[in-house]
């Protein structure tokens, strides 16, 4: 979760503003005369390009000011003001003067309310606490929880996966004939638990009972040898880019927000670009076929690589 690799800029002192920082106890006196009296160049700071309020770096901004600088070495951040909140703790934890136990806590509570969507143990690297902790702020802040929550890695995961166990039993039950894939998309689970729910119930066992965590569950995969594929139902482009932008790893570095940027374009709908093609004129129709089919090959190449280091899904 970085500001990205952005260029640094020098940006006068006055234009910039104090103001939503995690320290609730305020700045660190000694901290800025020690920064004001290094000899050597202070790293840059962040700063919300949209309000120009400082992200990380108030410290090294009032010892510039000790110093009689007129202007300060910037990275800008180009996110919301709730990314910039995220990214102001997150820099601030890892920091040399470090946010204390109860800035940490006061911002997981308002980081589990900017953005409910998020796992307990990715707030918990972003704060610096344990999931635990994130779990108890989050259960006393009585903020509405979504069904689905995105980890650490990225992947979207349902909060209470029994009861769409319970779902997809009572669907198998009702209709023993449906597919896997028409349970797990009517359920909401992954065509591999409708799979092991599937098991168990042939099992006479109750899929919505949780094992142990130390049962091996090879029972509830088949071998690699004697899976049956199933066909893939791909997500409208609509749908993967509402998924992608909910992804922080993206969010948070310069090449993701480049590639969504990208991809964005291309997530119009077919009406869309049906009336951009109706609207071509006719001389520029044929060097704009050839420019289209270019990048077609460029995105073509790039979507094999990533497919070839994806790895399982």
């Amino acid at each position: 979760m970085s500001a990205g690799a952005g260029p640094v800029v020098r940006i006068p002192i006055r234009a910039l503003r104090v103001a939503g920082s995690p320290r609730t106890a305020g700045e660190n006196l000694e901290h800025v005369r020690a920064l004001a009296d290094t000899p050597d160049e202070l790293p840059p700071i962040i700063v919300h390009r949209g309000t120009m309020r400082v992200i990380d770096g108030v410290h090294r901004l009032r010892a510039a000011r000790l110093r009689n600088h007129p202007d300060i070495a910037v990275r800008f951040f180009d996110g919301d003001e709730a990314d910039a909140f995220v990214l102001a703790v997150r820099s601030n934890v890892a920091h040399g003067l470090p946010l204390s136990l109860a800035e940490r806590k006061a911002a997981a509570k308002s980081i589990v309310t900017s953005h409910p969507h998020w796992s307990d143990r990715l707030i918990a690297s972003v704060t610096g606490l344990s999931a635990k902790t994130i779990g108890e702020v989050r259960r006393s802040g009585g903020v509405p929880q979504p069904e689905s929550r995105i980890g650490q890695d990225g992947r979207v995961r349902p909060i209470n996966s029994l009861e769409k166990r319970r779902l997809a039993m009572n669907l198998m039950r009702q209709n023993p004939n449906l597919s896997l894939r028409q349970v797990a998309k009517a359920a909401g689970i992954s065509p591999e638990t409708a799979r092991a729910v599937r098991a168990r119930l042939q099992r006479g066992e109750d899929p919505t009972v949780r094992k142990p965590s130390n049962t091996k569950r090879t029972e509830e995969r088949r071998p690699p040898q004697t899976r049956v594929a199933q066909p893939l139902q791909m997500p409208d482009r609509v749908t993967i880019m509402r998924y992608l932008r909910t992804d922080p790893t993206l969010r948070f570095s310069e090449t993701g927000r480049t590639l969504l940027r990208l991809l964005d374009v291309h997530a119009m709908s077919n009406d869309r670009w049906a009336l951009l093609v109706r609207n071509v004129p006719p001389h520029a129709r044929g060097t704009i076929a050839q420019a289209a089919m270019e990048c077609a090959r460029v995105w073509r190449t790039v979507a094999e690589q990533l497919e070839r280091t994806a790895g399982p899904r």
